[in-house]
């Protein structure tokens, strides 16, 4: 099933050109509007999801390489033992590792993450994130729906 890593690779694409244009196009914490919910805000996330522990010092950005470089490789080795009827979770795992890997990227060369995508109603705001996110968040979704479909005996087993 590692033929769907070219799904990773679409996702590590357009996740970094986006942020590329995003840092070329605004300084941070500048703000275009889009839409009367949806903002293009420039962003630097030093922690994982809603910046947990982005204040931790700066050891968190190694922590969070290396826990990103090990579950990148366990959703390898695990798509690689999917059965070929197991679309669906190739699917998944193929668009979580492309989101994991375009924001470890990020944290290798910058320490931070860059996000740009703010969603907001009235003055709340979303955590502001980016196209690796999306991908996780889909991948994980389309994940759990996975887990719920009934699957014949044969799909069950690993090839």
């Amino acid at each position: 099933m590692l033929k769907y890593l070219w799904l990773s690779a679409l996702v590590i694409f357009l996740d970094q050109s986006s942020k590329w244009f995003m840092t070329s196009l605004l300084s941070l914490y500048e703000s275009i509007a889009v839409m009367p919910f949806f903002n293009f805000t420039l962003a630097h996330n030093y922690g994982a999801a809603f910046s947990f522990l982005a204040g931790a010092g700066g050891w968190q950005r190694w922590f969070f390489i290396v826990l990103t470089t090990v579950i990148s490789i366990v959703l390898v080795i695990w798509l690689k033992k999917l059965n070929t009827q197991a679309k669906l979770e190739a699917i998944s795992i193929s668009l979580i590792l492309g989101g994991a890997i375009g924001n470890v990227i990020d944290r290798i060369y910058f320490g931070y993450v860059v996000d740009f995508l703010d969603f907001y109603y009235g003055t709340w705001h979303f955590a502001t994130f980016n196209i690796a996110d999306s991908a996780i968040v889909v991948g994980a979704g389309l994940l759990i729906v996975d887990s719920f479909i009934a699957k014949p005996e044969s799909e069950q087993k690993s090839a």
